[in-house]
């Protein structure tokens, strides 16, 4: 029976060893390379890379034989490397496309595929779908070179992406202020890819970072799932008051997204990240251009649109839709509810390590801790709360759905329902601003429910009706 793969809200992703395999890796890449040949890049570089997890660099060699098999030339890290630093390679070295053997946040049972553009960008929903019509039915149907062959050659180019990327951040900030600052930095990069990278590009001065996780361990201790939100970054707050540290930086797996912690060990949702980066490009950096968000990220975007007269887009959720509305637009700062933000001078891709270094800049230009720059942000936009709900999918999907469109509520946790958007899930538009996202994940079989409103004493009463609305009880 033959296998079917499918990209989701970034890539493909399987459980390792069973449909996680070398010969669905093979496969997925002739898809790929038919896809690059239509596109008109037969011959060109493309880039492969890969993450911490388990034989994650046999899967990327994996990939490049068959790119080479495919008459394509490949540049493939020699050791992992995160998503954003791959990204820019493909910039960097004028390649036609990427590879990112990658399952980013997913549990340690997982990998991934992720693939990039010639901006360093994800592929719209056009692309995957060619790529996936071009994924042969058997392994026997794929073209490759061995490794030590395409090596010997010349076709295959093991290479170190660090350098250019570290000289490129330079010329988006000064990382010299952040070292003379004298902060006390906890680094939490969960095990993957970030690990290293903090100490790299601010360490050597007054300011200093300690580092947690840093090692390779695919088995993700000390957390479910490499994902930067509770309970996964509990350990890293925890350590916050042992090293005396000023702010938190969590990288997922791949360390294309980032978390914050505060100065007292409390966690800073993605959503007033999100914003509090924003407000810094505005207002700190004097910077001007158009906001790109998904439907399921903050609302104090949209406010700060108004406040500094820049038009805010709103996309579906995941970076193949981020990604090609920055580029229309030219994007100040694109990102989403997961934590990823991407920004203008880099490439079209979420980017944590740079968000890290943003952010780090923020607290070093006002001198102030990171509580202190929320009662800032909140001055301009007043106080809003944030929470989600994951929960493993049951049941009839279509079911599921039919009973989400003909709830119908006219309020929600007291709060009128002033409207429904169907642009990605359904989001229930609420009487303060707010709002009530019911979506499916496109990544996992599972059921989000997310919400955000002025209200904090809402937050719950609010996810326990949308968990009713979609039939589904929360297990916690």
């Amino acid at each position: 029976m033959v296998q079917e793969i499918k990209f989701g809200t970034d890539g493909w992703r399987g459980h390792v060893a069973e449909d996680y395999t070398f010969a669905n890796v093979r496969r997925c890449t002739q898809g790929f390379a038919a896809y690059l040949i239509q596109e008109g890049y037969q011959g060109s570089w493309v880039v492969v890379g890969h993450d911490r997890r388990f034989r994650a660099e046999d899967f990327a060699a994996a990939a490049a034989e068959v790119l080479a098999g495919n008459g394509f030339k490949v540049y493939l890290t020699d050791g992992p490397t995160p998503t954003p630093v791959i990204a820019y390679a493909v910039v960097d070295k004028q390649a036609a496309a990427a590879v990112n053997i990658t399952a980013s946040h997913n549990p340690y049972t997982d990998n991934g595929y992720k693939v990039r553009d010639e901006h360093g960008g994800a592929i719209d929903p056009d692309g995957l779908k060619q790529i996936e019509g071009g994924i042969p039915d058997s392994e026997d149907q794929t073209k490759r070179i061995p490794l030590q062959e395409a090596l010997d050659s010349g076709q295959i180019q093991y290479f170190d992406a660090a350098p250019a990327y570290i000289e490129h951040i330079k010329t988006l900030i000064d990382l010299q202020p952040i070292k003379d600052a004298g902060l006390r930095v906890l680094v939490d990069p969960m095990w993957g890819n970030g690990a290293g990278w903090f100490p790299r590009l601010i360490g050597g001065g007054k300011t200093e970072v300690f580092e947690i996780h840093k090692d390779r361990n695919p088995n993700f201790p000390e957390m479910t799932r490499p994902e930067p939100i509770p309970p996964n970054v509990d350990v890293g707050l925890r350590a916050v008051s042992k090293y005396k540290a000023d702010v938190l930086i969590i990288n997922d797996g791949d360390a294309d997204r980032v978390g914050i912690g505060d100065e007292n060990g409390k966690f800073v949702d993605q959503l007033r990240v999100y914003a509090l980066l924003a407000y810094y490009l505005l207002e700190i950096r004097g910077m001007r251009g158009p906001i790109v968000k998904t439907l399921s990220t903050t609302t104090m975007l949209d406010m700060l649109g108004e406040i500094y007269d820049v038009p805010v887009y709103n996309t579906g959720v995941g970076f193949k839709y981020v990604a090609p509305k920055m580029l229309e637009v030219d994007a100040l700062i694109g990102g989403e509810e997961s934590g990823g933000y991407a920004f203008r001078g880099n490439v079209p891709e979420r980017d944590g390590i740079l968000a890290g270094l943003y952010f780090l800049d923020f607290m070093v230009k006002l001198g102030k801790k990171p509580s202190q720059l929320l009662e800032i942000l909140f001055e301009k936009v007043g106080a809003h709360y944030y929470d989600r709900i994951d929960t493993p999918f049951k049941g009839d999907r279509a079911e599921k759905i039919h009973r989400i469109i003909s709830a119908n509520p006219e309020t929600i946790a007291g709060l009128k329902v002033t409207d429904l958007i169907t642009l990605d899930g359904y989001k229930f538009v609420l009487e303060d601003g707010g709002w009530l996202l019911i979506r499916f994940s496109g990544t996992e079989p599972i059921i989000r429910v997310y919400c955000e409103t002025t209200y904090g004493d809402r937050v719950q009463e609010i996810l326990k009706e949308g968990l009713e609305i979609a039939g589904i009880e929360n297990e916690d």
